[in-house]
């Protein structure tokens, strides 16, 4: 899964949290976005460092386009998934959303680019 990209409005960001590790102090905040096609879903987003002072730059109800990394890890047998933004823009709301159809296969608010000449994002 090369390049995901979810696009949304803002509707709610959590407590940041901070904390200290071996590698040094940290900073993490969780935010949600609505998609916007007809079923409508909420994905909650962690930013993390600073990415947290980019993210206070936007304002509930700013439609945004958020690229993150989707990755999964286990722990005593229960496994738990973590959406982590690495880049986060604002979209120009007078202008339409771009489809190019080519890059990026649209599946619930959510494209994946990819490499392949595939019809499936899979």
């Amino acid at each position: 899964m090369d390049n995901i990209v979810i696009e949304g409005r803002l509707i709610q960001v959590l407590t940041a949290q901070e904390g200290q590790s071996t590698r040094g102090a940290w900073k993490k905040q969780d935010f949600v976005i609505e998609t916007s096609e007809q079923y409508p879903k909420k994905v909650c987003i962690s930013c993390w460092n600073e990415k947290t002072d980019e993210l206070s730059k936007f304002q509930l109800n700013d439609n945004l386009k958020v690229s993150v990394n989707i990755e999964s890890r286990e722990y005593n047998s229960k496994w738990y998934t973590d959406v982590k933004a690495w880049r986060i823009d604002q979209l120009n709301d007078s202008a339409p959303v771009s489809n190019n159809s080519k890059a990026n296969d649209d599946v619930s608010g959510v494209s994946f680019t990819s490499d392949e000449n595939d019809d499936l994002p899979f």
